[in-house]
């Protein structure tokens, strides 16, 4: 069955006013899910980050403030490349890390090409 929310989110791909995106919810009800096949479909390309499964990514983010750093830093740790408009970007569970949910700001004031949820 084809989920509405996919609906929202081609929207927000495709505003001209996209900001980085928070999906909040309870646990288990496929937030992720939906981020990875919804970057399948609209995307060339997924960079998913976990913060519960690398504890490295969360070094990125503390060190730094400069949006080009942390995505080299990014490109370098998951071996792949991030190109704007190209890549959907997906942060998960970010909860417990404040400089992650804090560079979000960065994202739409230095860097808004990007796709970020």
């Amino acid at each position: 069955m084809e989920r509405l929310i996919l609906k929202d989110l081609i929207r927000w791909k495709e505003s001209k006013y996209r900001k980085p995106l928070i999906v909040k919810g309870v646990r288990q009800v496929g937030k992720t899910w939906i981020l990875k096949e919804f970057g399948k479909r609209y995307y060339e390309n997924t960079a998913y980050f976990n913060f519960d499964e690398n504890m490295e990514y969360k070094q990125f983010f503390e060190t730094t403030k400069d949006v080009s750093r942390i995505l080299q830093n990014l490109m370098l740790a998951s071996g792949q490349a991030i190109q704007p408009g190209k890549t959907l970007i997906i942060f998960d569970e970010v909860q417990d890390c404040p400089q992650v949910i804090n560079s979000m700001k960065y994202f739409c004031e230095n860097a808004p090409q990007y796709h970020v949820a």
